[in-house]
């Protein structure tokens, strides 16, 4: 029943392994852009390395996006204004000074031929002012559109005026003729109005209609034309003329059933993409290919960074770079290791080299950065040693861009600064590595070296009620943190993990303190009244009720592992031996630890370090030779009981684990001057 229900364990996590894959390789090519890839790399400035390349199709030369921006421009400063004219306003002006002339008239005695020959020179003078009409704001163009009785009549800018204007003129009229004593200028000039106004609707739709005439092509190219020569270099003339070729035949291509194919040649490119990633942890990260949880937790990072880089393309092509793709080695490297964050970083950029614009470009700057990233990004939880690691990927991408603009264009002319700053953009938000690997530790369950200095803290509150209940058991186990740190270091393994798993070891001891002998400040010893059996079980029992004590805390699988495996499948021989006096055919399975045994160099470590430091109690007079002995024999006999056989640690590290061990222990015990009374 238990082979069955392993065997269904088993096919079930790899059933889910393929669906994985499968739903990864779906998502990926449902991401990617609906278009073809032209089947020619060309870039500015280098040989066509090609054969000779003719039109394979008759196809438009279509202008630059600076090109139609220029032209846009052009449009917009040389725009035509339209005015409007109010035709009203010259009546009703005409009429105010009919009004005034006659209140005139009435209280001075003049001749009717003069009162007429002055509303004359008054209609005049206003119909002359009023030809084009008098603008509220004198306009900023050469000419304008004045909309009079329906129809757009130019009027240059010479001959348009504003009320000010009017005046003058006015009086320069009047000035030559005999008005007597009638103040004909300033009365005029009193009652003017202004009645052209600016058009702003009529204006702007004149305006989108240029702006809609604009031609997005600039010629064609027949079928059968020599586009360019092997050899020819790729000049601004031909480099237009391909790339409006490399957009016609992708969007050609991805016309009719074409498309089906398109997205079958991507599936598979993508599907070999992730094939080696599962080839790779397969074969030198075992223990992550068994962990579904931590599977999931690597493809999911490379869908958001293939999610989040296909958008940019898709909506923002020239602020692909703001994607902060750095992060995706960052947070492995935190979570796994520096080669593991590697090859995924690098896989990633592959997938991405099929859909980014300059892909050899952004696939060079991309893998540098990533190298960057694994070689400085160390010790996350130094805030300092992330914004120094930021700080050189910054960096890196500034001087690539440099390096890369240099070969395209042959001097510095032409330089877009404004990716400089998409290159600082990038760096601040790859700090945002910092609260993303938090957020990942509360879903998927890991731990990080942030959380680990968090729990090495003995101010605790787990650590803190160990050293009240069990002093002697929280001195023992500073004690075995400093030895196995200091193996761990020696041999490159996780040296923070092994500290805190030493940490943590053995707080199942708190439920039962008395039973354990650094805990008894006494002569009593409470296992004098218990059967070995009970005794032996009481000891045993402190793994299993330190594991339950380490999930109530919530304490990381990670850390939990170096509970369940400190002891291995260790026989107590103390209690064995006793029981064996009274009852010979005892079964030593009653007095084992119920593993398992350590699977890992850091758990190996503890286990050598914890045996190592609580049997070196017993030692008297040590020296170096009795350290030297005492060392070897228990890892010796750790070794005899296959306790290391399912951990990856070799014989070499082993030995300079118990060097190490040695060393310390040396130090621990070193012999003092006696000091006369």
């Amino acid at each position: 029943m238990g082979k069955t229900l392993d065997n269904a364990y088993k096919y079930q996590s790899l059933a889910y392994k393929y669906v994985l894959y499968a739903v990864s390789v779906a998502l990926i090519v449902f991401f990617f852009p609906r278009e073809g890839k032209f089947k020619y790399e060309f870039q500015k400035g280098k040989p066509w390395q090609y054969e000779n390349l003719y039109a394979p199709i008759d196809f438009s030369i279509k202008k630059t996006d600076e090109e139609i921006a220029e032209e846009q421009r052009f449009i917009r400063e040389n725009k035509t204004d339209y005015y409007s004219y109010d035709a009203v306003v010259p009546k009703e002006v005409k009429a105010s000074v009919e009004q005034e002339l006659t209140t005139i008239f009435r209280q001075q005695s003049e001749g009717n031929r003069f009162e007429q020959r002055i509303r004359n020179l008054a209609d005049s003078t206003i119909d002359s002012i009023y030809k084009y009409g008098i603008l509220q704001d004198m306009p900023m163009a050469d000419a304008v559109f004045i909309i009079k009785n329906n129809e757009a009549i130019t009027v240059s800018a010479s001959n348009l005026t504003n009320l000010s204007d009017a005046r003058q003129k006015i009086q320069q009229i009047v000035r030559g003729s005999n008005t007597r004593n009638i103040p004909l200028a300033t009365l005029i000039g009193r009652v003017l109005e202004p009645n052209v106004f600016f058009n702003k609707s009529l204006t702007e739709k004149a305006l989108e209609e240029e702006m809609s005439q604009i031609s997005f092509t600039r010629g064609e190219v027949s079928e059968g034309r020599l586009i360019i020569a092997k050899g020819e270099v790729v000049e601004d003339e031909n480099l237009k003329v391909l790339n409006s070729l490399k957009q016609e035949y992708e969007s050609e291509l991805w016309r009719g059933d074409n498309f089906l194919y398109i997205l079958l040649g991507y599936a598979i490119l993508v599907a070999l993409v992730l094939m080696m990633l599962f080839l790779f942890i397969k074969q030198y990260r075992s223990e992550v290919f068994k962990n579904n949880n931590k599977l999931t937790f690597i493809f999911v990072n490379i869908l958001l960074m293939v999610l989040a880089t296909t958008l940019m393309v898709k909506n923002q092509e020239n602020y692909v770079y703001v994607v902060p793709l750095c992060i995706l080695p960052l947070i492995l490297k935190n979570f796994f290791d520096a080669r593991l964050g590697l090859f995924v970083h690098v896989l990633t950029v592959l997938i991405l080299g099929f859909v980014v614009p300059n892909s050899f470009e952004y696939m060079f700057l991309q893998i540098i950065a990533g190298i960057v990233t694994i070689l400085t990004g160390s010790e996350l939880y130094r805030r300092a040693n992330l914004f120094i690691s930021v700080g050189q990927i910054t960096l890196i991408y500034i001087i690539g861009y440099f390096a890369f603009h240099i070969i395209h264009e042959g001097n510095l002319e032409g330089i877009e600064w404004t990716l400089f700053g998409i290159f600082v953009l990038n760096g601040l938000l790859t700090l945002f590595a910092q609260p993303l690997i938090y957020i990942y530790e509360k879903i998927f369950g890991l731990v990080s070296d942030v959380s680990l200095l968090e729990l090495s803290d003995t101010n605790s509150k787990l650590l803190k009620e160990l050293s009240n209940k069990a002093p002697g058991t929280f001195h023992h186990s500073l004690q075995v943190a400093n030895l196995a740190e200091a193996a761990a270091n020696e041999i490159k393994a996780n040296s923070m993990l092994t500290r805190v798993g030493a940490l943590y070891h053995d707080i199942g001891k708190m439920n039962n303190p008395a039973y354990f002998t650094e805990n008894q400040t006494t002569n009593i010893n409470p296992h004098d009244d218990l059967p070995p059996k009970e005794s032996a079980k009481i000891i045993i029992d402190h793994v299993i009720e330190g594991i339950e004590i380490a999930r109530k805390n919530n304490l990381p699988d990670r850390v939990i592992d170096f509970l369940r495996t400190h002891h291995g499948t260790t026989t107590v021989f103390y209690f064995l031996r006793k029981q064996q006096e009274n009852e010979p055919d005892t079964d030593p399975q009653d007095f084992k630890y119920p593993g398992p045994t350590p699977f890992s160099k850091e758990t190996a470590i503890l286990m050598m370090a914890d045996a190592v430091e609580a049997a070196s109690k017993s030692l008297k007079n040590p020296t170096y030779q009795v350290i030297d002995d005492f060392v070897e024999k228990i890892v010796k006999g750790q070794m005899q009981a296959d306790q290391f056989v399912n951990a990856n640690i070799t014989l070499k590290e082993i030995e300079v684990v118990k060097k190490v061990l040695k060393q310390k222990l040396t130090n621990i015990y070193h012999l003092r001057v006696e000091y006369p009374e």
